[in-house]
């Protein structure tokens, strides 16, 4: 074989070169041809593993790339979190606290419902009196339902709290604890004026591993602390 510096024969197992003493080349014999190998330079010699090569081309992990990792990692803490439901006494207080809302703004409209009546029976030189009275009866009756399905359903629907609900941190919510429609909330609203003779179908929560009344079983809602 030749010296890969002179380019001088060599013997095999000559160990360095006699004419200019340079080290041989290890070779690999093979039957019936031989074949060199060459020896990488230190330019070409391969990084060790872990090491990043000093190039200008190698990827640089951005920010961007790892948000989704955080992402699922903080959703799925937050599904890993207890859902604390709300217990029958604290939504009782809440109940109660709407009553009284209702109540001061049924006082309200009353209020102004007999003073347009009044107006209006001054009007043709007529007094208030026990015989004409009736028809303002129906309409504080009619204007009080109404004003209770409206708060119910109107704050029910926008962020699942009333204020008493707000007061007690409770919240209304659905499926994946997401905020209600108000067609839903309307439904809710229904079943318990349905089920309001029937005291158990809101007892029923003191049983319900879930703190559910009947009528958050039929309209599927669920009340939660937060």
């Amino acid at each position: 074989m030749l010296c890969q510096n002179c380019e001088r024969p060599i013997e095999p197992a000559d160990k360095q070169c006699p004419n200019c003493g340079a080290m041989p080349l290890h070779r690999r014999v093979f039957m019936g041809h031989q074949r060199e190998e060459f020896a990488l330079t230190a330019e070409e010699e391969p990084f060790e593993i872990g090491e990043i090569p000093e190039t200008g081309d190698r990827p640089i992990a951005s920010e961007a790339s790892a948000t989704p990792f955080a992402q699922i990692e903080e959703q799925s803490r937050d599904r890993n979190q207890e859902v604390r439901w709300g217990g029958f006494f604290r939504r009782t207080c809440a109940f109660v606290v709407d009553l009284i809302v209702i109540s001061v703004l049924a006082l309200i409209m009353g209020l102004l419902l007999y003073i347009a009546y009044k107006v209006g029976l001054s009007a043709h030189d007529r007094a208030v009196t026990g015989e004409n009275i009736k028809p303002l009866f129906i309409f504080l009756s009619w204007g009080g339902i109404g004003l209770t399905t409206i708060y119910f359903v109107l704050f029910h629907g926008m962020e699942g709290k009333t204020i008493g609900k707000w007061l007690l941190g409770l919240k209304l919510v659905g499926k994946e604890q997401g905020t209600i429609t108000f067609r839903r909330a309307f439904l809710r609203w229904v079943a318990t004026v349905g089920f309001a003779p029937l005291a158990l179908g809101f007892l029923w929560v003191l049983w319900s591993c879930e703190k559910r009344a009947w009528h958050d079983y039929l309209a599927g809602t669920w009340v939660i602390r937060g």
